[in-house]
């Protein structure tokens, strides 16, 4: 998969980026790759978040708690994937033609998981001190792609954004179910699955705390039935959790 998107980064190189550019207009001329021009920007989507992540440099959960420029100050509370310092982070987001999300989307005290890319070194050229607050961003810095599911909502223990595979491209907000930020830990760390995800962000958490309750209920009640009744019950409630979605 391409990292990152073509012309958000200048520190590639001419030749390079020719090479690119080629790319772009052979997949969309005879494929059904998606493109995207939000403003001056054209890249292809990489892919949810599920399928991204891992390719980053860091994944970070955090709070945003300053705003400069077209970057933001992340307070990371936990890093996720990779490695991330010092603590807070630098964050560039999107100015001119670069493929970012607009920094005005990551208010200071929301919080996020991020998929990050570290600036290199041989980025510097790209950093103006003139206008020190409107840049690619400054060597060992971070940069947040806007050309898949590199960010994640965070809402208390949950998160939302543009996960798995399957979800609308170009959607950072797309009609889902809050995922656990635990289950999303554990898909990082390799202990879940992307379908695991998948199932998270379909299951309706109303109807699982009912059956959880129903269950709990039953349980309770077993000084009153006899047991043959509780255990058809009980069978009854575990044969519709495992029918539902």
């Amino acid at each position: 998969m391409l990292r990152g998107c073509f012309r958000a980064e200048p520190a590639l190189g001419k030749a390079a980026m020719t090479r690119q550019a080629l790319l772009v207009a052979l997949l969309t001329g005879f494929t059904n790759v998606s493109l995207a021009d939000p403003g001056d920007c054209s890249c292809l989507w990489q892919g949810s978040f599920a399928e991204v992540a891992k390719n980053t440099d860091a994944v970070v959960l955090g709070e945003v708690v300053a705003t400069r420029g077209n970057a933001v100050d992340l307070k990371i509370e936990s890093t996720l994937h990779g490695l991330a310092y010092p603590n807070p982070i630098r964050v560039w987001m999107k100015t001119g033609s670069y493929c970012r999300p607009e920094v005005e989307r990551f208010p200071e005290e929301s919080r996020w998981v991020m998929a990050l890319f570290r600036i290199e070194a041989d980025a510097a050229e790209n950093f103006d001190p003139a206008t020190p607050n409107q840049s690619y961003g400054r060597p060992f810095d971070y940069r947040l792609s806007g050309c898949g599911g590199y960010h994640l909502r965070v809402n208390g223990d949950t998160v939302k954004g543009n996960l798995v595979p399957g979800m609308t491209r170009w959607d950072q907000e797309p009609e889902m179910t809050p995922v656990l930020l635990e289950v999303v830990t554990a898909f990082l760390k390799g202990r879940a699955s992307s379908e695991d995800l998948k199932s998270a962000s379909e299951e309706d958490p109303a109807l699982k705390a009912l059956m959880l309750d129903t269950r709990t209920f039953l349980r309770g009640q077993s000084d009153y039935l006899d047991d043959d009744a509780v255990m058809e019950d009980e069978e009854t409630v575990g044969q519709k959790d495992s029918a539902a979605p």
